[in-house]
C-alpha cells in the first residue's frame, strides 16, 4: 500500500523551495536585517510553513515590503508588519510585546536605534529558539 504524501517528511521539499533564486534573496534580506545566519532563518521558515506558504513568500515579502512604508516609524524599523503578516517568522502577540516594550524604551529616554536594535534582538531569540 502506498503512503499517503502528507505523512511523508516534506522537509528536502521544503528546503528546495527555499534555494531558488527570489527565495534565497529574501531569506538573505531578512536574516541580515534582523541579524541571524540565512540557514537558521531558512530552518525557522521549515518549521513553521506549510508549502503553499512558502511558495508565496517571496511575493508576500514584496507586498509587505511595501504595505509597511505607511506604518509608524518604530513598526517600519522594526518591520512588524512583515515577519507577523507577510512572511510569519514572529507570532502576532510576540511582536505587539516587541513593538510595545520599543515604544516604552524610547518613552523613557532610550535613542531611536538601540531601542530598535533590541526590539530585533528579541526577534533574533524568537527565531533562535
Amino acid at each position: 500500500m502506498k503512503e499517503a504524501l502528507y505523512e511523508k517528511d516534506l522537509t528536502a521539499m521544503k528546503h528546495a523551495i527555499l534555494e531558488s533564486r527570489r527565495h534565497d534573496r529574501m531569506v538573505r534580506e531578512i536574516a541580515a536585517d534582523i541579524g541571524v545566519s540565512h540557514l537558521h532563518l531558512r530552518r525557522h521558515l521549515m518549521r513553521r510553513c506549510d508549502m503553499l506558504l512558502l511558495e508565496n513568500l517571496p511575493a508576500r515579502y514584496e507586498q509587505g515590503k511595501r504595505f509597511q512604508e505607511g506604518l509608524p516609524d518604530i513598526e517600519r524599523a522594526l518591520s512588524s508588519h512583515i515577519y507577523t503578516r507577510a512572511v510569519p517568522i514572529v507570532e502576532e502577540k510576540t511582536m505587539d510585546a516587541v513593538v510595545s516594550e520599543t515604544k516604552e524604551k524610547m518613552a523613557a529616554g532610550v535613542p531611536f536605534a538601540e531601542a530598535v536594535a533590541a526590539g530585533k534582538a528579541a526577534i533574533r531569540q524568537v527565531i533562535l529558539s
